[in-house]
Order: structure tokens, then sequence, then C-alpha cells
């Protein structure tokens, strides 16, 4: 994507506060107000990679907005997650990029309409089997399959407990308890890492068949998390590597975790020269030059492609798959027709 796509403006302590209405204008003074507020309304400005169509939109300082040249992929709605299973017990669903699992501590005040522009996954689900509840008992007829003492009342909403979370922009195969007991299961599968998670990535240059192995800490020293030598404070982490498909300077490799860190599989690969296409964070090794991405990746192209367990209930064996989403797809497709010598292999 060409730089001119989208503008950054960075807001600084003395605008902390602001809204972005006001803001913008301040940094786009050729700009009428009018303007400013269709440019929020019609999905073309995000704040620190969210969409953002509340013009009153308080800023804080450090919050980075984003100004695109062309409307960006409106708000995921439930419509756009499928589930691949459920019962009483659990579900796991297909995560579409472009949503969190749960709302950040500092989103927690947000009003319900301000939700709605930028809903979680959970809220999603919450949403979806709501809707299904409804549906089954309109099915038995009015009142039926209800509680006397409930009858009329509004439903409390469906429990949905997050094990574990795929990064927004991540896509994928994503596993939820319904209940105590599944969760504190689940929880000591994903601990003991009893489960079978395998994620397909672009991945710059010629990734060749390896594990790495390394201890993660929070801060490798240039404040980014990475691989450090910190043992009071570092998670051991070791990611299989399976190239799948060599393309003209890039490789779509299988990743299969055996420890599930945050962030282990775009920071190992970035650490091994071999950076996510669409990697907006983790683009260099520890004090190295950034590496340029021309893929024209608009978003990390990590999916979580695989899911297996030991239902935690029954025990029975569950085995999930998810074909790449539309948008990686058509990368792939686009980086397989690239001329030869096109895109360089990054040094």
């Amino acid at each position: 994507m060409p730089p001119s796509a989208f503008h950054n403006y960075h807001v600084s302590a003395e605008q902390s506060g602001c809204k972005l209405a006001a803001a913008l204008r301040q940094w786009r003074p050729a700009d009428s107000w009018s303007h400013v507020k269709r440019l929020v309304h019609n999905r073309h400005v995000q704040i620190n990679g969210n969409l953002c169509t509340d013009e009153a939109r308080p800023l804080s300082e450090g919050d980075v907005v984003k100004v695109w040249q062309e409307p960006v992929a409106g708000p995921v709605r439930a419509e756009d997650v499928r589930i691949q299973y459920l019962d009483a017990h659990l579900l796991v669903v297909e995560k579409p990029a472009g949503v969190t699992t749960l709302r950040h501590s500092e989103e927690q005040r947000w009003s319900e309409r301000r939700r709605q522009f930028q809903p979680t996954l959970d809220e999603l689900l919450r949403q979806i089997l709501a809707r299904k509840s409804k549906n089954a008992a309109k099915s038995k007829g009015p009142g039926k399959g209800k509680p006397r003492e409930t009858r009329g009342r509004r439903p409390e909403p469906p429990s949905i407990r997050a094990v574990h979370r795929l990064d927004r922009d991540t896509s994928g195969l994503m596993v939820f308890a319904r209940t105590a007991e599944a969760e504190r299961r689940l929880v000591q599968m994903f601990r003991k890492h009893d489960l079978h998670r395998a994620y397909w990535a672009l991945a710059h240059g010629h990734v060749q068949a390896q594990t790495i192995e390394s201890d993660l800490v929070r801060d490798r020293g240039d404040g980014l998390r990475g691989s450090g030598s910190q043992p009071d404070q570092s998670q051991h982490a070791v990611t299989h590597l399976r190239p799948l498909e060599y393309l003209d300077g890039y490789t779509l490799v299988e990743c299969r975790l055996e420890t599930g860190r945050t962030h282990q599989i775009r920071i190992h690969l970035a650490e091994a020269g071999h950076m996510v296409c669409g990697e907006k964070v983790y683009v260099r090794r520890l004090h190295g030059k950034p590496v340029k991405d021309r893929s024209g990746a608009t978003r990390q192209a990590l999916h979580a492609a695989e899911l297996a367990f030991a239902h935690p209930v029954t025990g029975e064996r569950l085995e999930f798959r998810m074909p790449l989403p539309a948008d990686m797809q058509r990368l792939l497709e686009r980086l397989r027709k690239a001329p030869a010598g096109s895109q360089k292999e990054p040094h």
C-alpha cells in the first residue's frame, strides 16, 4: 500500500483530553468542520489501530490517529463470526481479524453506544448465543421452556469465559468455556500445553524447517517483548516452523506452538529475520534496522488454522480446521503472481 494512502498524527500532552474532531481541525486546518466530521463518520479514521466513528472521542497523550484516504472496513458484526462447535460446556469459533477478544480495562467505562461502534469477540458471542436461545424458546411456543419465575423478565446474558486470546489482527480458531468447570479444565490444558495449535503465516524471506526456542521477556532492551536473559522474569517459548510454500521473497509457513506466550510467533519469526507480512510492532531485530514490508498486507498475515484438544468434560477428541480468510488468500494469490525478482528478499 503506498505511503500516501494514510497520514498519522500523534497526540501531544497539550492535546490530551481534546475531542477527536477538534484535534483533526488542528492538524488539518484546511479542512472544514463538516469535512472532518465526514471523515470520522465515513470510517476514514483509526485511533491506535482501531476504527473510530465517534467525533467526540477524547484523546490521550501518545495516541496515534491515522486518517485514511479511503474508508476502512467497518467493525466486525455478529454475522461475521462463525461457530464451529457448541455444547453446554464450550464453544469453538472462527475469529475474524479486526476484533479484540475482550474489552481492555480502560474501555470498561465506555457507553453502550460507543461499545457498539467497536464490539469485542466475547460481546458478539453473547449476542449470538442470546439470539440462538431466543429462537429455541420461540420454537417451543410462547412461555414454554422457561421457569415460571423468570417469564417476562430480561434474561441474563449467556456466560462466556475466555481461556486464551488472539491478537486483534490475527484471525482463526478460538475456544471459549461456558461453565466454571470447563474453564478450570481448559486453563489447566493450556497451562500444560495439552492442545494442538497450528498457525499459518506469510513471512518474509526463505523460511526453513526449524524449531525456535528462547526465553521471552517483557522488555528485550528496546521497550518491546522479545528474547532475553532475565531468568526471574522470562517465559520459555518453543515454536516449530514448517514451510508450506515458497514464493518470491516470502514463505507460507506453518507455525506449531509448543508453548503459548504473548506474541510468540511474531517475535520468533521477526528475530529469525522472517518478519510476518503486515507486522507493525516487531519489525526489527534488537538494535537492527526496520525491515521494509513491500508485501501489501493490510494486517499481520497470521491465522490460527488448526485447533485440537480433548473435551474438558467428556474427554472426546475434538479437531478443528479453518481455511485462510479471504484477505490472506488474496494476498497469497497476489504474491504467487508477482513477477520473479519483483519482491526482494530482506537482508
